[in-house]
């Protein structure tokens, strides 16, 4: 073994680390590096009995001048050179696999005479009989080609995938490109939610000359608010309805599901909202007992299969109980239809029923055990186009005795939002507030081909929907807390220069979700849809919801929301406003080109639509070619 070893780079040096332990005659010395010869010998097909000879033959070997016919042969047999894999692993087969197996079994055979140890004995036959029975089922199996090809080491690489998001985010990312938030992103929420001075220091990293750079011009002439005042009365210009309006913060919790979201994560967001006088939406999975519990002001998402509101016709299909809606409407301040959220527009959704517990039963209205799975349809059933959509509204104002009800889209099709508007106007019934969710907005789950390429953006989409009702008098243009319908803007959420933006492209009230999510400890570590959150936010394992306290992370979204709100103020006061109904769309610059920054209103020419000039007739070219091909059935 020590003359073998001898022709290999390798094995000296593990002699020699063994040499610094063990006498120089030790019999494991030999014993390991002949095993180890014995591995390399089978990858590198060379030969065990003289390998000099082999070397000394290359040296004696003639020089030839090179024919056509030999650089062909070289060209044929370019595949035999690395391909970029260190050879040990490139020359691993089944075959390999075998001879070192051998080896180790040979190894346990003999060690106990060797050592006289009964746990090296032991754990040499350990590590054997878990090299076979891997390798065996490797090369069994036939889902894997890689495992199949290289029993044992294949395996290295699906570890490696596994851990690769760990290693990314941890040692290789830089503090500005990660998605869908950048580390520095994720280190404001985790600041202002633990109470610690989010300051910078040293100036911007940002490349303010970059296109798609944005900014506010500041005022010479400062003002000062109260960030206590600043609340959205939602409802309460539609007395003749409304006679339940809410008093709503200027950012509030998005719609996470019970389900989606575990139960201590429930109860930490609902007492943090109690705690900084905020609202919490409930998600389309229904009014749980968390939600209760915590005390927060919600807003009750109403889906597709009407959890908590809803019950099973004859046929199997999931319909609206008004009488089950009126008795859980006293747990909500207000009441949100949702057609479409950003993440996965006009997909449904499906939770399997392994994942449904008794209390999400409860929540949902679904017997328990359940023995399908639960299933959103892509659309409602209560109603079919605008018209029925207006009347279905006014059923649950009356059911919830005058509480404000909106609904939640992300805008899709610009006609069919036009013929919804239409129908407002004919039937002279609206919705209290609207919900414009952009396509960046998350989820736990949904197809990647709708999360990354269906649904209208949040700045196209928030811009398009305030300039249609501002153009049809639905929407004040200078003062929108003078409007009929209030807008609220969700998606990506977390700065207040992310709210002031909102506010300036016509958003009254901005709620987020994933921001949320890190103040409650969220990692970003993208296992949502995989029941093996970390942070035991997004699953339904107990042994991993256990680590999260509710009553200590109640006070850190409370912080983080109180701080971002505060944040959003000091802006408007640096810009001289003096309320968020008074930003404009002007006050936002961007950069679009070399040299070249134009403000928002100039970017999108509909934002400057002038109140109810689309019902003359009048108004940007872009929102009247729309509006006047679109009827209130469509």
């Amino acid at each position: 073994g020590r003359q073998i070893a001898t022709h290999y780079c390798t094995i000296p040096r593990i002699e020699f680390w063994l040499s610094s332990y063990l006498p120089q005659d030790s019999p494991i010395i030999t014993i390991t590096i002949t095993i180890m010869a014995m591995m390399q010998a089978a990858t590198r097909k060379v030969s065990l009995i003289c390998p000099k000879t082999r070397l000394n033959a290359q040296i004696l070997r003639p020089l030839s001048i090179k024919t056509a016919d030999d650089k062909e042969s070289e060209q044929v047999n370019i595949r035999s050179h690395s391909a970029g894999l260190p050879q040990f692993l490139e020359n691993w087969t089944r075959s390999t696999f075998r001879q070192v197996g051998y080896g180790l079994v040979a190894l346990s055979t003999v060690s106990f005479p060797i050592f006289h140890e009964i746990f090296v004995t032991s754990t040499l036959t350990a590590l054997t009989g878990a090299y076979w029975y891997v390798g065996l089922r490797d090369i069994r199996q036939h889902q894997q080609t890689i495992r199949r090809n290289f029993p044992v080491l294949g395996n290295v690489r699906y570890l490696l995938e596994m851990i690769r998001p760990e290693i990314r985010q941890y040692f290789v990312e830089s503090d500005d490109e990660a998605v869908p938030f950048d580390r520095n992103h994720r280190v404001i929420a985790y600041q202002r939610s633990k109470g610690v001075n989010a300051t910078m220091a040293f100036g911007t990293r940002r490349d303010v000359n970059a296109i798609g750079y944005e900014w506010v011009n500041h005022s010479l002439y400062p003002t000062k608010i109260d960030a206590k005042e600043q609340r959205v009365l939602i409802g309460g210009n539609n007395p003749q309805w409304c006679t339940q309006p809410y008093s709503s913060s200027l950012l509030n919790i998005s719609a996470m599901s019970y389900g989606a979201l575990s139960d201590r994560a429930i109860l930490a967001l609902s007492a943090g909202a109690k705690l900084g006088k905020f609202s919490h939406n409930t998600g389309e999975g229904g009014i749980s007992d968390f939600h209760k519990a915590g005390g927060a002001d919600l807003i009750w998402n109403i889906g597709t299969a009407y959890f908590g509101c809803g019950k099973f016709s004859d046929g199997g299909v999931r319909v609206f109980d008004p009488d089950l809606f009126a008795e859980n409407s006293v747990h909500a301040k207000m009441m949100e239809i949702k057609l479409s959220q950003g993440a996965k527009p006009a997909h449904g959704g499906m939770l399997p029923k392994e994942k449904i517990s008794p209390t999400i039963a409860k929540a949902r209205n679904l017997e328990f055990p359940v023995l399908e799975d639960c299933h959103s349809p892509a659309r409602h059933n209560a109603f079919s186009n605008p018209t029925e959509m207006c009347h279905f509204m006014q059923q649950l104002r009356t059911l919830s005795n005058g509480k404000p009800v909106g609904i939640k889209l992300c805008l899709g099709q610009p006609e069919e939002f036009c013929s919804m508007v239409k129908a407002f106007l004919e039937t002279g019934i609206h919705p209290d507030f609207i919900t414009v969710d952009g396509a960046e907005g998350g989820t736990g789950a949904a197809p990647p081909e709708f999360s990354n390429s269906v649904g209208t953006p949040l700045v196209e989409g928030l811009t398009f929907v305030h300039s249609l009702l501002v153009g049809v008098g639905l929407r004040h243009q200078t003062d929108k807390s003078k409007s009929k319908i209030a807008l609220i803007a969700s998606g990506k959420v977390l700065t207040g220069f992310s709210m002031y933006k909102n506010f300036a492209l016509g958003a009254d009230v901005c709620n987020a979700a994933r921001s949320f999510l890190f103040s409650l400890g969220c990692i970003q570590a993208l296992k949502c849809n995989t029941n093996t959150c970390p942070t035991g936010i997004t699953t339904q394992d107990p042994e991993l919801s256990w680590g999260l306290d509710p009553q200590y992370k109640q006070v850190r979204v409370a912080n983080f929301q109180r701080a971002s709100v505060e944040s959003c103020v000091e802006l408007m006061e640096a810009t001289g406003r003096t309320s968020w109904a008074t930003i404009q769309p002007h006050h936002v610059l961007r950069r679009v080109g070399l040299g070249i920054s134009k403000p928002y209103d100039e970017i999108f020419d509909h934002l400057q639509v002038k109140q109810g000039e689309l019902l003359e007739a009048k108004g940007p070219k872009s929102l009247l070619r729309v509006w006047h091909n679109t009827t209130s059935q469509k």
